[in-house]
């Protein structure tokens, strides 16, 4: 029953989707508020899934696929404040809530408190792609955003694990917090990096597209596993194993990185449509068990908007405070006449006023605070139930719901009235590009110097036709198709040239990426263009081997 109903909720959720985007209306924020609404429709049947479902199913796809589309050169270059904002700002944050929490409602312990205060801490990675990726932010932000709700899921569940063994009685593998959360982190990327470069190696020796995708697919859950089983953060290790396999993505076979795009879109777009709208279904029922449990309605409500308001206040406070040292050491350094980081690059420029403003505003909450929150232990050690239980849940479900339809609905308004635009990514990107394709066409025209020498001239003049041209329309295709009649031995091997050629432009953007001198994501924008070149070419090379 319950697997027809997921699947009801997904279908569902995809017809909403194909509207929302019709419409130009937020996704995530229309599927939650249907969700939400539905929610309430009498004898609607429960969605209910086990936390650990959630945790170990839904979230390692969705973060693995989110951290290898991400630029590790990027994530490196921002690392000091995804840093502050992803652990330091989440250990603030439960402390904040935990403490409010604890006031409001004194039947809850303080262990129990700071349960609630590491589920809500951590702003969601879904979220914040699905909600400020659809925006336009720029790049630099995006960045923070992004990297930011890769790595803080780790930290608030590592501190989430740490409440619950306060609150229960039960034991971690460390006693000490601090050193927990160390090796839970240090082991997680290694567990991460460790996989991914056995994925790696596996992948780079299998000409299989669809087993290269299959393996993909498996990564994610291998490595989350892998890492609880030895006690390490399994959200970690699904990261870095992302960011390590997305960065040697380039060297894999054209027709494994087309496959494998497609796959992760697909998976990308039903998981996130469920999420959402999961979300917006589940709030009514953890309001009737709060109910059931003994717990007042007004009480829990006061509660729940008490602590929006500390998530919202604290990320806000906190942003502002850390973005005027951040500016203030930015200045110091360039005025003492250290503006370079490694490799002679500049020191990234703070964000604008307006832009923290807006990383202020989008802290959403998404599903790893509802994994979290439905994780809550229902025994203590004794064996007696954990009645708070019954009041951990709806809090976090309602911080979740409620900073998603706030900040999200709002999210827009306030990047109109900032007017935010984005003066530095334009023109740093087509600087970028315009290096990159000057690196292409030198390794195209070395490429071809080196092929004078063995072909015809015809094959020569064939390759330089392609060379010249970044695709073929419809009356170039039908006009090979008639010399492929007329010149087949010379096209066959003019197309083997090509392959070359477009090896060769690949191999040349890979080794500027790796020298740090061109930006990773320009390079995979350009890869994408020569998967699709090096795919007519082999389609072409197979129709005349008939």
């Amino acid at each position: 029953m319950l697997s027809s109903q997921i699947l009801i909720v997904m279908v569902a959720a995809i017809g909403l989707t194909i509207f929302a985007q019709r419409h130009r209306v937020q996704p995530p924020l229309l599927l939650a508020a249907v969700g939400l609404a539905a929610s309430f429709i009498p004898g609607l049947p429960r969605t209910d899934l086990d936390p650990r479902i959630l945790l170990s199913v839904v979230v390692p796809p969705l973060l693995y696929s989110a951290a290898a589309d991400f630029s590790f050169s990027n994530f490196l270059q921002r690392i000091g404040s995804i840093l502050n904002l992803g652990v330091v700002l989440v250990m603030v944050t439960t402390l904040a809530v935990g403490g409010v929490v604890g006031l409001m409602l004194p039947d809850l312990s303080l262990p129990a408190a700071m349960i609630v205060g590491a589920a809500v801490a951590p702003p969601d990675a879904v979220s914040a792609v699905s909600v400020g990726g659809r925006l336009g932010l720029p790049d630099r932000l995006m960045t923070v955003l992004k990297g930011e709700s890769l790595i803080n899921d780790a930290a608030a569940l590592t501190l989430f694990s740490v409440a619950v063994a306060a609150a229960t009685g039960r034991h971690t593998l460390f006693d000490n917090p601090w050193l927990y959360f160390l090796y839970a982190s240090i082991a997680g990327i290694i567990v991460g990096i460790v996989l991914a470069l056995v994925v790696n190696f596996i992948r780079q020796r299998l000409g299989d597209p669809t087993l290269i995708s299959a393996l993909a697919l498996l990564t994610p859950f291998a490595a989350y596993a892998l890492a609880e089983e030895i006690h390490a953060s399994g959200i970690i290790a699904v990261v870095f194993a992302g960011l390590t396999l997305g960065r040697n993505a380039a060297s894999l076979g054209y027709a494994g990185r087309i496959q494998e795009r497609e796959v992760w879109r697909v998976v990308d777009a039903l998981l996130e449509a469920f999420v959402f709208a999961y979300i917006g279904l589940q709030l009514r029922f953890v309001i009737d068990d709060a109910a059931h449990g003994g717990f007042s309605f007004s009480l829990l409500t006061e509660t729940a908007i008490a602590a929006i308001a500390v998530v919202i206040a604290v990320r806000f406070v906190w942003i502002m405070a850390t973005a005027l040292f951040g500016r203030w050491r930015y200045h110091r350094w360039v005025a003492a006449g250290r503006p370079k980081l490694r490799r002679g690059h500049d020191l990234p420029r703070p964000l604008s006023w307006p832009e923290n403003i807006v990383l202020g505003w989008a802290g959403m909450r998404g599903v790893v605070t509802l994994a979290a929150a439905a994780g809550a232990p229902i025994v203590v050690n004794g064996g007696q139930a954990f009645a708070a239980r019954e009041a951990i849940i709806p809090l976090a479900f309602a911080v979740a719901v409620g900073t998603l339809l706030l900040q999200g609905l709002t999210l827009p308004w306030l990047i109109r009235v900032l007017n935010i635009e984005d003066d530095e990514t334009p023109a740093e990107r087509h600087r970028q590009l315009q290096r990159a394709r000057k690196i292409m066409r030198d390794a195209s025209l070395k490429t071809v110097d080196a092929l004078r020498a063995k072909a015809s001239p015809d094959e020569v003049a064939m390759v330089e036709r392609f060379v010249a041209r970044t695709r073929q329309s419809g009356n170039d295709e039908q006009q090979a198709d008639a010399v492929a009649e007329r010149r087949r031995p010379q096209l066959k091997h003019a197309l083997e040239a090509m392959r070359q050629v477009l090896a060769a432009q690949r191999q040349a953007l890979i080794a500027e990426r790796d020298a740090d001198r061109l930006d990773e994501d320009v390079m995979r924008e350009l890869l994408e263009d020569i998967d699709i070149e090096e795919a007519v070419v082999a389609n072409r090379r197979s129709r005349l081997s008939e």
